[in-house]
């Protein structure tokens, strides 16, 4: 069975995870990375996931995948357990961010974290021009029913990872799934970040 093709910030993210690893996949969502990993890398995944439903979607793909809080239920797993942490498009509604990344690197020895860039032209224009908060493909719902509570951009992501002492191994900022290179805090809609200790 061939799997079903992954969104372009998720291709991204599978991209930088190494074949047959052990992976926890934090805020999994449907369990459609994991699955992916699973079935083309052929890792060892494990997932956590808040919403009850994606759970029992997630575990449906026969998955191992528990209902958690990663601002709070991190802390329980022990250091180095995995090889690689995911925290794909959830860094934005985490409470505590910086704290998340540090116990990202402390489960794994890498993490993988995608976002949302706040930083992106279009974002920046819709602000400027309307004075309300955008609406955009990688911003899909309006600010009073997003999750999205810390406004990141690719230029914050880096000084944060390196306030935090972490290396940045691998760097993809995105623009429509496409790899932009010249300006990308202005120019990407997502980035993609390898972080190791």
């Amino acid at each position: 069975m061939t799997p079903i093709p992954l969104r372009p910030d998720l291709a991204a993210v599978a991209d930088a995870v190494p074949q047959g690893c052990r992976v926890l996949d934090i805020g999994c969502g449907d369990g459609q990375l994991l699955a992916w990993l699973r079935d083309t890398k052929g890792v060892e995944g494990r997932g956590i996931e808040l919403d009850a439903d994606n759970v029992a979607a997630a575990v449906g793909r026969g998955l191992a995948v528990v209902q958690g809080d990663a601002d709070t239920d991190l802390a329980d797993y022990p250091d180095a357990a995995f090889d690689v942490v995911i925290l794909s498009n959830t860094l934005q509604a985490m409470q505590r961010p910086a704290a998340v990344l540090d116990q990202l690197v402390r489960i794994g020895r890498r993490a993988i974290v995608s976002f949302p860039n706040f930083g992106h032209w279009r974002v920046r224009a819709m602000l400027t021009l309307s004075g309300r908060m955008p609406v955009t493909r990688s911003l899909p719902v309006s600010w009073h029913e997003t999750p999205n509570i810390h406004f990141c951009t690719i230029a914050d992501f880096e000084a944060l990872a390196h306030e935090r002492g972490l290396t940045i191994e691998r760097r993809a900022a995105l623009q429509s799934g496409r790899p932009v290179a010249l300006w990308p805090n202005l120019t990407a809609d997502t980035g993609v970040f390898v972080l190791s200790r």
